[in-house]
């Protein structure tokens, strides 16, 4: 099963149709729409601490930021490596070494963000690293703007979905996050990962859990967000209900998004999570440290940044 997954992915990067956008890149000679060519591209490796609290846990998830995405939201708070393309390429064995890295480092899990243009390394460097030891949950930390072919060849590789839910119309993903059909293609990926892991479950370390970032003046429309979550998937689904939106980039001067959410706009919404009954986890005023800790890999990431020049040739695809 595995082995056939693997070739499957591995036949995507000529053509490439990993995601929903099917650019159909060859990936070996090109960058697809994603920004991703023939090799992983990764920004940091860290045990982060800032995640839901069964994710990060104690000791922390074992968190690696890759670069690439194939949303391009106008607020997006990692601009630089998601769609400015910092970052370094490495080989599939150094991606498996970085797995193993952080399970010595004592993560709860493995939280991979956005992960989708990177998937078959993913896949292959898992492979790799299994046979090596490597047993931690694998967290797929992902926008649910995912091809249901690609969730299914990952079918018994992931054990949570850490998946957004945006916004629950077509019209507000295009405008903000300049993709089609966001919540038309990410509602039908949501009842995917559902129907592989069920709702998240912390004893088995294994389910579904959704996020939803509340913007300004209800633009993600979020009780029906709410909705979706309660009566398409499962009242057992725990959503994770975020108030940090801040107008980065070209949200700053739009007259719809462009200031932090208030006080009245977030309790509204967790309000109507309480009153359907919904589970997860809110933010509250008290404003928390998120912390980080570096590991052995994101020093070998920087210096490998640091050695590149301007005179220096990209990697070879």
């Amino acid at each position: 099963m595995v082995e056939r997954a693997l070739d499957w992915f591995k036949n995507n990067l000529s053509n490439c149709k990993l995601c929903p956008l099917e650019c159909g890149v060859d990936r070996r000679y090109q960058v697809g729409r994603c920004g991703v060519g023939v090799r992983p591209k990764l920004s940091s490796v860290i045990l982060h601490f800032g995640e839901e609290p069964p994710v990060s846990g104690e000791t922390g998830a074992g968190t690696i930021f890759f670069t690439g995405c194939n949303m391009r939201c106008v607020y997006c708070q990692n601009m630089n490596f998601s769609q400015k393309g910092l970052g370094v390429e490495v080989s599939t064995q150094e991606l498996a070494d970085f797995f193993l890295d952080l399970q010595w480092s004592g993560a709860k899990t493995l939280n991979l963000v956005t992960p989708t243009p990177n998937v078959t390394f993913i896949v292959e460097a898992l492979s790799i690293a299994k046979e090596r030891g490597f047993d931690l949950p694998v967290v797929y930390n992902t926008s649910s703007y995912e091809s249901l072919e690609t969730l299914r060849n990952l079918e018994g590789t992931v054990d949570i979905y850490l998946a957004d839910l945006r916004y629950a119309d077509d019209e507000t993903g295009w405008k903000y996050s300049k993709v089609p059909n966001y919540f038309s293609i990410a509602s039908k990926a949501l009842i995917e990962m559902h129907r592989q892991v069920g709702p998240f479950n912390e004893e088995r370390m294994k389910g579904l859990i959704v996020r939803h970032l509340v913007l300004p003046n209800d633009v993600a429309r979020s009780q029906r967000v709410l909705d979706f979550i309660y009566f398409s998937l499962s009242p057992s689904v725990p959503v994770s209900i975020m108030s940090q939106y801040n107008p980065v980039f070209g949200a700053r001067t739009d007259p719809a998004i462009g200031r932090r959410i208030n006080k009245e706009e977030y309790e509204r919404v967790i309000d109507y999570a309480l009153r359907l009954g919904l589970k997860g986890w809110m933010q509250t005023d008290e404003k928390k440290r998120v912390t980080v800790k570096p590991v052995a890999s994101t020093y070998r990431i920087i210096e490998k940044m640091r050695s590149r020049t301007l005179e220096e040739p990209l990697p070879s695809r």
